[in-house]
């Protein structure tokens, strides 16, 4: 039901009503009833309800004359809704509003409105004409409330000008018209009060310009008065003012004299400070040259000492070259002996191998046989150095495998829990859909805003996943949170203060990195033009999301591009849309199985899916997905015991491969040992078969060897000490070049420094040259001070005093005539002229005064008073009236524009009259025609019926038949009805004086109406209704019959 809208209607003791209560249905409803009934009761209760007075309803002169005889008092209660977008006060009203009108018979009449609780929300007479008017109920326009008087007097009047004044009135014009000639008339009347007022003042005014003429005379003499007595207190005060003049010139020499006396000193205190600082220089310059005579002779000592060090250093290089070269010779020596010594064992040895070979073959033999059997071993061992190589491979690999099927156990416990932290997510989420988009923080960040709402200009929306769902389930959900995944966590704001209040709530909560976007929220939604959207069959992610508030889908849009976001259902799908089919307006293409794609000019990207993305937060119900969660985990698990069996299998095996390491290395070491046994066989025999070869010859050849022995260790001790000695050489080389060196550095700075101890000698000079030439310089103006400007000081300041004292004569006798505080404001007018002019001037004036005083005899004081009392009254006026004529030209100006418009608006409601007539009638296949005249206030209906065509006439209603002048006024009060808004309208015995066919087309045709306009209506008719159709949005009420 539309605002405004009546629900239901209560009397209690009202007229014949002694408790009635009607329920009315939103569209039409019908009230039949006998004659004496009450139906008529209801439409006075209603313009009862809504403020009309008594007079008004043409029922009763008082309103007590509404309250049923033998009671006290009466009770009108109406119900009417307060929904939707014209709902009024909702905030403090509901969606229901009562209307209660208590009358008692001693007059006490209360209006009370109720919320929908029934709760008394106020009783003011202000607040229930700020209702009537928000609705637009005017109970007195027929077009709204049509009693029985107005029903007889508008259905069965043939009156031009009685239709011309239902029409006038029913159409508000009439109210107009008197409220705009009401206001010309206050205009007129208000312009003749002005003519009046003006016309008051003239003989004022006249009477101002003769005080005025006589003020000028007596100014002059005043004038003349003043003028003479400010010359004689100026004559007194300009002999002090000369002498002061002759002060002033005295001091100005004095101050000249003693700033001479102040730039002489100021010179000599200059050259005073010049001489300390020369000073200064001169006591520094001293202690430098000190210092550079100590530092002088510290450098000679410096210098002699490196020559010692230097000419020592240099000795003890030749020494150690001497040295070196001793034990060159001495090696070379012992390397010749070693040589001799090693060709006579040499010939020795060649001579034994010649006596020995007869019994070599023997021991060859056998030392053979030795060799055959360890190569045996030898091989043995390499056989099982293989096995157990490959027993290692095997163990390596088996514990490679345990290691990767470790590796995958953990994989899959891994995600197993994150399966399992996403099915309790998903249960949270089940329980507070807002959790999926920020978890436990988002919860107290919206308690946080709730408890700062106040802070706010508007309230925050978000998160802003919180605020979407999917328009076709959940099929789109994984491309869309790709597609807006950024997005929905963020909350949105209307401006920067609003940002910085809800950053404050976030790290109230700790809630950090909180995404917030400004937003204007009084922007309307956005509408998206078709050719400004992707030309393809696949749906964007703007198509496939709805939200609760546009605010939402206006930041997706401008944050997001949405709406150039295109969704596909595979890779390939994918791949056509972004690269093949050059589909305009595309931004990005986003799969089912989370690709992402889009290109740039000529570069074609595609992104793969991110694994650790989060889904489902956008699905209506989780329980789907928590059912294939536990269905994932459950694979996953299974997974993870089928790896760990394979573990346990892999385990095994590797302890078998250890064991079988562990025989093979003690069988290795068993024959190893062999190996070592046949080894010190095999040596012992090649030793004895040495040991006999050597032993004829032993003793030549190991005394021959102790010698070359003996010799070589000496050749390596000789050669150990001559790499130290060379060591040392080259250390003693380097230390006296070193030596050299700061030798010639220690030459070239003691230069340095004698270069600067000349210098410093020169500018010691220089320094007593300068104190000699200021010292003389300071004596000169010393003597200046002295014998010329400290005597002409003393002479100007004893003339000064002379004056000060002549001064202070002058000032005692003028101070007689007048105080110098009279004097000093005016003075500067004549401050130029002498004593001598101003005792000419003061001659003249005495003369002036004398003729003119005797021209004049009142006083100026008082016709300056009577002059200012007039001159503001009438000034106060004048202000008033010229006020007056500008607001009064405002209005008229005002009244002109509305007497335009108002014009203009007779003409377009006349025209709309017009076509609303004719719309009506031709539905019946009539054509008609309203003429109003505005100048004669008549108004003519004018038919043309079917069979008229032919003839082409148009007849007046008096002419046609009583059923056809009944469906043209009708039609003409539909029209009417058509032109007003109002959210209900009533007809009270709309159909009297009516024929069965007349009633049924007039019954047929206001219902048509009725139900296609939509607003609530309340038709009254003491007839049988039963030949109205039947429809859901008619009602049809009984009035219960009059009791006898």
């Amino acid at each position: 039901m539309g605002a405004g809208t009546i629900i239901k209607i209560r009397l209690e003791n009202f007229m014949c009503h002694s408790n009635q209560e009607v329920v009315l249905g939103e569209n039409v409803n019908f009230v039949t009833g006998q004659n004496g009934s009450g139906k008529s009761a209801i439409l006075t209760a209603l313009c009862v309800a809504f403020g009309c007075r008594a007079a008004r309803t043409q029922r009763a002169s008082t309103l007590k004359d509404f309250i049923k005889t033998g009671c006290s008092y009466t009770v009108v209660q109406v119900d009417i809704t307060n929904e939707g977008d014209d709902a009024f006060k909702p905030e403090m009203y509901g969606d229901v509003i009562t209307i209660e009108r208590r009358i008692t018979v001693t007059s006490n009449n209360t209006t009370t409105l109720k919320d929908s609780h029934g709760k008394k929300v106020s009783n003011k007479k202000g607040e229930l004409l700020e209702l009537v008017e928000h609705f637009n109920i005017d109970v007195e326009n027929p077009c709204v409330i049509m009693s029985q008087d107005k029903s007889r007097e508008f259905l069965h009047s043939g009156n031009d000008k009685d239709k011309f004044k239902f029409f006038y009135k029913a159409s508000l014009l009439q109210q107009v018209n008197d409220l705009l000639q009401s206001i010309e008339d206050q205009i007129d009347c208000t312009n003749e009060k002005l003519d009046e007022l003006e016309a008051s003042i003239k003989p004022i005014e006249k009477e101002l310009k003769e005080i005025q003429e006589k003020i000028k005379g007596m100014e002059h003499v005043e004038q003349l008065s003043q003028q003479l007595e400010l010359v004689r207190k100026k004559l007194a005060w300009s002999w002090v003012y000369d002498v002061d003049k002759q002060i002033q010139e005295q001091s100005a020499r004095i101050e000249k004299f003693k700033e001479r006396e102040q730039a002489c000193q100021a010179r000599i205190n200059k050259i005073s400070s010049q001489i300390e600082l020369y000073h200064d220089q001169l006591a520094k310059k001293k202690a430098q040259i000190a210092v550079m005579l100590e530092k002088t002779s510290e450098v000679k000592r410096m210098k002699s000492e490196l020559e010692q060090s230097v000419s020592k250093a240099t000795k003890t290089k030749h020494e150690l070259e001497e040295e070196h070269g001793r034990g060159i010779n001495s090696i070379k020596k012992m390397q010749k002996r070693i040589g001799f010594l090693e060709q006579q064992a040499l010939e020795i040895h060649e001579q034994h191998a010649r006596d020995m070979q007869a019994e070599e073959s023997e021991i060859m033999e056998r030392m053979t046989a030795l060799q055959h059997e360890v190569d045996e071993i030898n091989s043995a061992i390499s056989r099982l150095k293989e096995e157990e190589s490959a027993l290692s491979d095997n163990i390596s690999k088996e514990r490679y495998e345990i290691r990767t099927i470790k590796d995958e156990v953990d994989d899959c416990e891994k995600k197993h829990r994150e399966i399992t932290d996403s099915i309790r997510q998903l249960q949270r989420n089940q329980t507070n859909k807002v959790t999926a988009f920020g978890g436990d923080k988002v919860l107290s960040l919206l308690r946080a805003i709730e408890r700062q709402h106040r802070s706010f200009s508007k309230p925050p929306i978000g998160p802003i996943g919180a605020h979407l769902t999917l328009v076709d389930g959940d099929t789109w959900a994984p491309a869309v949170e790709q597609a807006v995944g950024r997005l929905l966590n963020a909350f949105i704001v209307d401006n920067h203060k609003d940002s910085l209040v809800l950053k404050r709530c976030a790290k109230e909560v700790n809630y950090n990195n909180l995404q917030i976007l400004i937003y204007d929220f009084s922007r309307p939604r956005l509408n998206m033009p078709p050719h400004m959207l992707p030309q393809t069959r696949h749906p964007t992610t703007y198509s496939v999301l709805n939200s609760d508030s546009h605010i939402v889908l206006n930041v997706l849009v401008d944050m997001g591009s949405v709406e150039r976001q295109v969704l596909v259902q595979n890779y390939d799908a994918g791949k056509a849309v972004a690269f093949d089919q050059r589909v305009s307006n595309l931004k990005e293409v986003y799969t089912l199985d989370g690709y992402k794609m889009f290109s740039r000019g000529s570069v074609q990207t595609v992104l793969p899916p991110n694994k650790r993305a989060r889904g489902g937060r956008l699905c209506g119900s989780y329980d789907d997905q928590i059912k294939a969660l536990e269905r994932e985990a459950a694979g996953v698990r299974e997974e993870v015991e089928h790896h760990q069996r394979r573990k346990r299998k892999s385990e095994g095996i590797l302890d078998g491969l250890q064991n079988n390491l562990d025989t093979v290395k003690r069988r290795r070491l068993n024959v190893e040992r062999q190996l070592t046994t046949k080894n010190l066989e095999l040596k012992d025999v090649k030793s004895s078969f040495v040991a006999e070869e050597k032993s004829t010859s032993a003793s030549t050849v190991d005394e021959l060897q102790h010698e070359i022995s003996k010799i070589q260790d000496e050749i390596q001790e000789k050669e150990y000490a001559v790499d130290k000695i060379r060591v040392k050489m080259n250390e003693a080389e380097a230390k006296a070049e070193e030596l050299k060196l700061s030798f010639k550095d220690l030459c070239d700075s003691a230069k340095v420094e004698i270069d600067a101890f000349e210098n410093a000698e020169k500018q010691l000079m220089d320094i007593e040259n300068n104190i000699n030439s200021k010292e003389g310089e300071k004596a000169h103006y010393e003597g200046i001070m002295n014998n010329k400007v400290l005597p002409d000081i003393k002479t100007a300041e004893d003339d000064y005093q002379e004056l000060v004292r002549s001064r202070e004569e002058n000032f005692k006798k003028a101070s007689v005539i007048c105080p110098e505080t009279e004097v000093e404001a005016f003075f500067g007018e004549l401050a130029d002229n002498s004593p001598e002019k101003l005792s000419a001037l003061l001659k003249r004036l005495k003369q002036s005064l004398q003729q003119e005083s005797q021209r004049c005899s009142e006083s100026i004081d008082d016709l300056r008073m009577l002059y200012d009392k007039k001159q503001r009254k009438i000034a106060r006026k004048q202000q008033n009236f010229t006020r007056f004529r500008e607001n009064v030209k405002t209005v008229r100006n005002a009244m002109d524009l509305r007497w335009q418009k108002f014009k203009r608006n007779e003409t377009l409601l006349r025209q709309q009259l017009t076509w609303k007539f004719n719309g009506h009638l031709g539905k019946k296949g009539i054509f008609g025609r309203v003429k109003v005249d505005y100048e004669e206030k008549t108004l003519s209906v004018e038919v043309k019926m079917p069979q008229d065509a032919s003839r082409g006439n148009v007849r007046d209603t008096r002419g046609l038949s009583g059923g056809e002048r009944s469906f043209s006024t009708l039609c003409f009060a539909l029209a009417l009805h058509e032109m007003t808004e109002a959210p209900f309208r009533a007809m009270d015995e709309f159909d009297v004086f009516m024929d069965a066919v007349s009633r049924k087309i007039s019954l047929d045709t206001l219902l048509d109406f009725a139900v296609s306009q939509g607003s609530q209506w309340i038709l009254i008719t003491p007839h049988d209704i039963s030949m109205v159709k039947h429809d859901p949005k008619v009602k049809k009420l009984q009035m219960a019959a009059p009791r006898s």
